[in-house]
């Protein structure tokens, strides 16, 4: 008795090891992708979006905003495009199409996978420059007083942004 004990004090103790090993790496992935993204107070840009109304960051102001940065020719953006969509529909999200060609083009590439979320077309990636934007796609989940709280780089699952989402609101 005391031998399989003592067998499954060991292979719990390893294996309590190994996800340990497993979440340092994981959080030093994560920190060494998000060094040079901005934090605190997000920079409060004025633009305009593909379907030519103006847009103003601090026109959010009072409730929580999701600013998702991503790119046409990103495969990881367009698995995470019907999650966007479908948060658009419950929360204040505004997409920026980082390096994606002109408007037109960026146009043709919402109306073929049938996506209708507010996006800015930074063709030069100036705005991303800006949030430190390295690798899209990039998340940033504001609070009602236009502060950072999140920042998600990488694939994000909905219900992942939806409950920091509703953890803002």
């Amino acid at each position: 008795m005391m031998t399989l004990l003592s067998k499954f004090k060991h292979h719990t103790g390893k294996w309590y090891g190994q996800v340990l090993v497993l979440l340092l790496v994981f959080f030093a992935v994560r920190a060494y992708t998000q060094r040079d993204m901005i934090a605190g107070e997000a920079p409060v840009f004025h633009s305009v979006l593909l379907n030519a109304q103006t847009v103003n960051l601090q026109d959010f102001r009072g409730r929580p905003v999701l600013v998702h940065f991503w790119a046409t020719w990103c495969p990881v953006c367009k698995l995470e495009q019907a999650s966007i969509e479908s948060i658009s529909h419950d929360y204040p999200v505004l997409t920026i199409s980082m390096q994606s060609g002109d408007d037109l083009e960026v146009q043709a590439f919402l109306q073929e996978h049938g996506l209708h979320y507010p996006v800015v077309n930074d063709a030069e990636g100036m705005l991303a420059q800006r949030y430190g934007v390295r690798g899209v796609p990039s998340s940033f989940f504001l609070d009602g007083k236009g502060r950072i709280r999140f920042i998600e780089v990488g694939y994000t699952s909905e219900w992942g942004m939806r409950l920091r989402m509703w953890w803002l609101n």
